[in-house]
């Protein structure tokens, strides 16, 4: 993984399964006793974390998420998840009809005066993806110097492409297939953008097994954010702390692993 701070790029171990919890914090476990139940509140709009399968059953990776936490909390017979449209989850947490809002809501400065959050779950990094013939190696900062490298308009990613890798020739584009099509077709050396949303492409039958992931990942959260967590009412805040200890659980006993490769079989760290 790559973690960007200030405009320093330093390496660290190879692309794996991400973990974001310090094997040696120990976290106490929760008291839920009291606890009557506890309503995850979510949407069916958002694969692969949030969707309707087949059977129109709700389904996704935030849904097992919502299980596992569930049933490391053991309050599995008070445990439910309910779908609603996003603009209504908000106001649903607000008037008391869940406990939880799992469902991608940011961490901003402004959702923080308004939740309390559990600690991040999963994160979003920039990736680069190459030309399986022409792939490149780190450091890539050095490496695509004076190379084409495609990148959609006026986002997070062209800012943190412009000012971390200066060396490189931007070529914008206001369309995803545009810009992978052109990678596809050898007029790009590269594109950076989102790690997930490339992974997804780079499994799918469109991509023509092209390309391939270089570099990376990129994690930089004062452009991309603090990743996904667990909002709560903010005069809940003990909530939040049972949801980080199910949580911390679940990863150092690989079921988060587990998820992870269930739902992104092309690991975008």
């Amino acid at each position: 993984m790559v973690t960007i701070s200030a405009g320093t790029l330093t390496l660290a171990a190879a692309p794996t399964i991400p973990g974001f919890w310090d094997a040696r914090e120990r976290l106490i476990k929760p008291d839920m006793s009291t606890l009557a139940r506890l309503r995850f509140l979510t949407t069916v709009d958002f694969p692969p974390f949030n969707f309707l399968d087949w059977n129109g059953r709700l389904s996704g990776f935030n849904i097992d998420l919502a299980r596992a936490i569930c049933t490391e909390l053991e309050i599995e017979d008070r445990c439910q998840i309910q779908a609603l449209p996003w603009e209504e989850l908000a106001g649903a947490l607000e008037e008391e009809q869940g406990e939880a809002v799992l469902a991608g809501l940011a961490v901003t400065d402004a959702s923080r005066r308004q939740y309390a959050f559990s600690r991040s779950y999963l994160r979003f990094p920039a990736r680069f993806i190459t030309r399986r013939a022409k792939p490149f190696s780190e450091p890539l900062p050095k490496r695509l110097a004076e190379k084409r490298v495609g990148v959609l308009a006026n986002s997070a990613h062209e800012a943190m492409l412009r000012d971390l890798f200066p060396e490189v020739r931007v070529v914008t584009y206001t369309r995803s297939e545009w810009l992978l099509d052109d990678l596809k077709e050898d007029k790009l050396d590269a594109v950076f953008g989102d790690g997930m949303r490339l992974g997804f492409w780079l499994a799918d039958e469109q991509s023509l097994n092209c390309c391939i992931f270089a570099g990376g990942p990129y994690l930089a959260p004062e452009y991309l954010g603090q990743g996904l967590a667990i909002a709560v009412s903010r005069d809940n805040p003990e909530l939040a702390e049972a949801l980080d200890y199910a949580l911390q659980q679940i990863d150092s006993k690989g079921v988060f692993a587990e998820l992870y490769l269930r739902y992104f079989p092309i690991s975008f760290y």
